[in-house]
C-alpha cells in the first residue's frame, strides 16, 4: 500500500510563494510519474503539474505555467510543488498523486494513489 502525505499549505498574500511537499511511502517510487492536482470550492478537481522520473520530463497546466514548478527527490521519496506569484484564484486544496505504472498525463483517472490534501489560501 502506498501512502502520500502533503504538507506546506497555508495562508499567503497574493504575489507570495509557498512550497508544498509530498512524502510517499513504499519502496518503489522512482518508476512512477507523480502529479499535483487541486480542487477549489464547488469546482472539479483539476490538473496542476506532473513529473516523470527526472526533471527533464515535466509539464504543467497553462494556468500555472511559469509560476509553479514540480520537482522530486527519488532518494527521499519526496515530491515538491514550488508555487510563486500566487494569485487568489490559486486558492484550493492541493493533492499529491501517484500515477499508474506507465501513465504520465493530466487525467486524474490515471492516478491510483492520492494524499489527503493540503489547503492553500491566497488573499488579495
Amino acid at each position: 500500500q502506498v501512502q502520500l502525505v502533503e504538507s506546506g499549505g497555508g495562508l499567503v498574500q497574493a504575489g507570495g510563494s509557498l512550497r508544498l511537499s509530498c512524502a510517499a511511502s513504499g519502496r518503489t517510487f522512482s518508476p512512477y510519474a507523480m502529479g499535483w492536482f487541486r480542487q477549489a470550492p464547488e469546482k472539479e478537481r483539476e490538473f496542476v503539474a506532473a513529473m516523470f522520473r527526472t526533471s527533464s520530463s515535466t509539464y504543467s497546466a497553462d494556468s500555472v505555467k511559469g509560476r509553479f514548478t514540480i520537482s522530486r527527490d527519488n532518494a527521499k521519496n519526496m515530491v515538491y510543488l514550488q508555487m510563486n506569484s500566487l494569485k487568489p484564484e490559486d486558492t484550493a486544496v492541493y493533492y499529491c498523486a501517484r500515477a499508474r505504472l506507465g501513465y504520465y498525463g493530466r487525467d486524474a483517472e490515471g492516478y491510483d494513489f492520492w494524499g489527503q490534501g493540503t489547503q492553500v489560501t491566497v488573499s488579495s
